[in-house]
C-alpha cells in the first residue's frame, strides 16, 4: 500500500512509502481510508514545532474515514463493510481526560490516516452519520470533537447562552455550528471581513475584526447584552486570553484549545480570579462524546463546512494552504 511518511521534518520533506498492507490482530480491525482531514497539530508535527517530538518514521494526520474490510478475533462492535472514522485517543473510551492514554493519539506518537489502509483498535472507531459524504465525516474526530466535547460535553451550553467564537478555522465554525443548533447567540471575531460575512451566513449574530479592534473583549461584551459571553472557544493563546477575560460574564466557562497567535505573553491569574472564570483545556475529547456528537449530527441533518478538498497525493499543497490559515472552515484530502 501507498502511505505518507515523515521520515525527517518539513512539509517538503513529507514523502510517499510504500508499506505492507496491515493485518488485524485481536481486538483490532483494518479501515481502507476514503478521506483524510488536515488539522493545525498536523502542520506542526511535520514541522517539526509541536511542542511534543515523536519518534520517526511516522504517519501524520489524526482525522480520516473509510470502509472496515477486515477485522481481528474478539471484535463485536464493528464488521467489515462499516464507514467509521478512527478517534482521536484510541483508547479513551469514556469519563474524564485521566482514561486517556497519551501514547495511544493517532498521528502522533502512532501511525495515523495518511495511508491506503490502517490499522485501528476496534475500540478506537465510531460508524459516523450516514448522510455525510466521505470527505465531510473526516472533519469529525479532531475539530468536530473538539468543538463539541468543548460546549456540549463540558460545557452544558442551553437556549439562550452567547458564544465567543475566535476565527473561522474547523474548530470554530463548528463550534458557530453547534452552538447555534443549541439556541445560543454567538460572536465571531477574524481578521478578515469577507469571513466575517460567510460567519453571518452560517447564523452570527454579532461579529467583530479584531484588526480593526485589537481590544475587542469590551466591545463583545456590549454585544452580549452588556452582561458578557457564557462560553468563550479560545484558540488564540495567551495573546488574545486577556480580550477574552473581558468579554467574559461572571462565572463564564473558557475553553482553551488552540494557540494560533503564538505561546507567548503574560496571564494574570487575578483576572481569571475577579471575572470567577472556569477555564478548561479542551483535549478533543472520548469515544463516548463522540457518539453523542454524530447522534446530534445525524438528527439535525447537520454538515460541516470543507473549504477546499485536494487529492491526497497533493498533501504538501494542502498543508501549506492550512498554514496559511486562507481557509474557511476545513480542508480535506480525498484518496
Amino acid at each position: 500500500m501507498k502511505a505518507f511518511s515523515i521520515t525527517e521534518h518539513g512539509i517538503a520533506n513529507l514523502r510517499e512509502v510504500e508499506r505492507p498492507i496491515p493485518e488485524p490482530r485481536h481486538g483490532e480491525v483494518v479501515v481502507r481510508v476514503a478521506a483524510a482531514a488536515l488539522n493545525y497539530r498536523d502542520v506542526e508535527i511535520i514541522e517539526g514545532s509541536y511542542h511534543t517530538r515523536f519518534d520517526l518514521p511516522l504517519i501524520p494526520l489524526s482525522d480520516g474515514v473509510g470502509e472496515v474490510v477486515a477485522v481481528g478475533e474478539g471484535v463485536a462492535r464493528v464488521r467489515a463493510g462499516d464507514r467509521v472514522a478512527g478517534t482521536f485517543w484510541q483508547n479513551w473510551i469514556a469519563g474524564g481526560f485521566d482514561m486517556a492514554d497519551t501514547n495511544r493519539q493517532l498521528g502522533g506518537p502512532i501511525d495515523g490516516m495518511l495511508a491506503d489502509y490502517v490499522r485501528l483498535s476496534a475500540d478506537g472507531v465510531v460508524q459516523v452519520p450516514a448522510h455525510l459524504s466521505d470527505e465531510e465525516a473526516a472533519t469529525l474526530p479532531c475539530a468536530g470533537l473538539t468543538a463539541w466535547h468543548a460546549l456540549v460535553t463540558e460545557g452544558g451550553i442551553k437556549p439562550g447562552d452567547t458564544v465567543l467564537v475566535q476565527g473561522t478555522g474547523g474548530v470554530a465554525i463548528f463550534a458557530l455550528q453547534f452552538a447555534r443548533l443549541a439556541g445560543a447567540k454567538v460572536i465571531v471575531t477574524s481578521s478578515s471581513d469577507a469571513k466575517l460575512e460567510r460567519a453571518k451566513a452560517l447564523g452570527a449574530s454579532g461579529t467583530i475584526n479584531y484588526r480593526r479592534s485589537p481590544e475587542w473583549g469590551l466591545e463583545v461584551r456590549a454585544l452580549a447584552d452588556g452582561r458578557g459571553v457564557d462560553h468563550v472557544v479560545e484558540v488564540g493563546g495567551p495573546g488574545s486570553f486577556g480580550q477574552s477575560l473581558l468579554a467574559l460574564r461572571p462565572g463564564g466557562q473558557i475553553n482553551v484549545i488552540g494557540y494560533l497567535g503564538g505561546v507567548e505573553g503574560a496571564i494574570n491569574p487575578l483576572d481569571i480570579f475577579r471575572r470567577k472564570a472556569r477555564v478548561r483545556g479542551i483535549p478533543v475529547g472520548s469515544r463516548q462524546s463522540f457518539e453523542a456528537m454524530n447522534r446530534g449530527i445525524g438528527a439535525t441533518g447537520l454538515r460541516p463546512v470543507i473549504d477546499r478538498v485536494f487529492p491526497r497525493g497533493e498533501v504538501r499543497a494542502a498543508l501549506d494552504y492550512l498554514r496559511s490559515g486562507q481557509h474557511f472552515g476545513k480542508v480535506v484530502l480525498r484518496s
